[in-house]
């Protein structure tokens, strides 16, 4: 699958300018949200923000903003699957190629001295391990990418072939789904302590 449109939400912006400048050299449309979006922005590399996508804004405190059937639908759409492919059209939805997400900073942010359980809730990422989950489930189609370490192995092969090859999105998928995993153990760890304070 060529790869036409990224959409790209990150809590650890290491690498995340570099990658933008790359793909939009190699002719991929950028979505993206808040903080990400700003950086890429400020970079000078064109991107869409997903509430120019979703046709609605960022909400109570950025905690609804990707959870939008124009975002999980052009993530998850078989893409030679008539049905779907009939959706898309009848919705307006664009395919989703390239997911780029990692996660907020809950393991971080439990670390800090005095943290409070509603700063370590507020922390808790829900858009994002969808997103990812999401694009992991649907890796026949779509390449998510969880790890900064991995954008110059994923974009070289854009550059040179336009897509990523399959055995590469199922590795990246199995590292997708150890990284929602790990992070949901470490918040079910934090909780288990405060109930066991």
């Amino acid at each position: 699958m060529k790869i036409k449109r990224a959409l790209i939400s990150v809590s650890d912006k290491t690498g995340v300018v570099e990658l933008a400048k790359r793909l939009h050299g190699a002719g991929v449309e950028i979505v993206s949200t808040g903080g990400t979006m700003k950086a890429i922005k400020e970079a000078r590399v064109p991107v869409i923000y997903v509430s120019d996508v979703t046709g609605f804004p960022e909400i109570m405190d950025g905690r609804v903003k990707t959870l939008n059937p124009l975002i999980h639908g052009g993530i998850l759409a078989v893409r030679d699957n008539p049905g779907h492919v009939q959706a898309m059209k009848e919705h307006k939805i664009t395919p989703i190629d390239m997911v780029v997400v990692n996660l907020y900073p809950f393991k971080e942010t439990i670390s800090r001295e005095n943290v409070t359980l509603a700063e370590a809730i507020e922390n808790i990422d829900i858009g994002g391990p969808a997103m990812i989950r999401a694009a992991a489930k649907n890796f026949k189609y779509v390449t998510v990418v969880t790890n900064p370490a991995r954008y110059g192995e994923v974009v070289d092969e854009i550059e040179k072939k336009g897509c990523v090859n399959g055995m590469l999105r199922m590795q990246l998928a199995q590292e997708a789904f150890r990284h929602t995993s790990e992070y949901d153990d470490c918040i079910q760890n934090y909780l288990m302590e405060q109930v066991n304070k």
